[in-house]
């Protein structure tokens, strides 16, 4: 099973998450083989730390729980909130697979929030139409425990601007969408 994580940092916590840096990349190594992508994400600024995207294949929703509260940054209050949920991996790859390198070009990561399950219609949507599969990190659906019920899409993707990156996702498909500039993660 996959999983999309978002850790949101909480405003002022910028000092204590460098200071637990080693601590963080430590407990990710623990994970690399299951980790699908993973890295920062920034303000509009594009400096300061918005939060950490990191996409898993665990066992099961348990251990995706485990997973993401047991994070160091998290268990020391770094983060102000977790978004969790079951996601599809529709480019069958990792972001190390990304034919675009780690540094060419803008990253952004894009979370469409659905609108209420009963209103969401149309079925979980797949790849969008138009958009060039080669500029896309990493791209799925977010789901529920039980991947019955599509929640909204998380898009990891290479882009010129931030409109150009909230365009991936068809507007009239989400109550809300979030658009972060975002970086490759792991050790430097």
């Amino acid at each position: 099973m996959e999983f999309f994580c978002y850790h949101r940092d909480r405003v002022g916590s910028s000092a204590l998450r460098r200071e637990l840096v080693e601590e963080h990349w430590s407990y990710m190594d623990r994970y690399e083989a299951e980790l699908i992508a993973r890295g920062p994400a920034f303000a509009a600024d594009g400096e300061t730390l918005a939060g950490s995207v990191h996409i898993v294949a665990l066992p099961d929703p348990a251990a995706a729980r485990a997973f993401a509260f047991d994070e160091p940054n998290h268990q020391a209050g770094v983060y102000r909130d977790v978004l969790l949920r079951r996601w599809h991996n529709l480019l069958g790859r990792t972001m190390w697979e990304f034919p675009g390198g780690r540094s060419d070009g803008r990253r952004y990561l894009v979370i469409g929030l659905g609108p209420e399950p009963a209103d969401a219609g149309g079925g979980t949507p797949g790849l969008p139409p138009g958009v060039d599969r080669d500029e896309l990190i990493a791209f799925g659906p977010l789901l529920s425990d039980d991947a019955t019920a599509w929640l909204g899409t998380a898009a990891l993707l290479r882009a010129p601007d931030a409109e150009r990156a909230r365009a991936v996702l068809a507007p009239h498909r989400y109550a809300e969408t979030e658009v972060y500039e975002w970086e490759f993660g792991g050790r430097r």
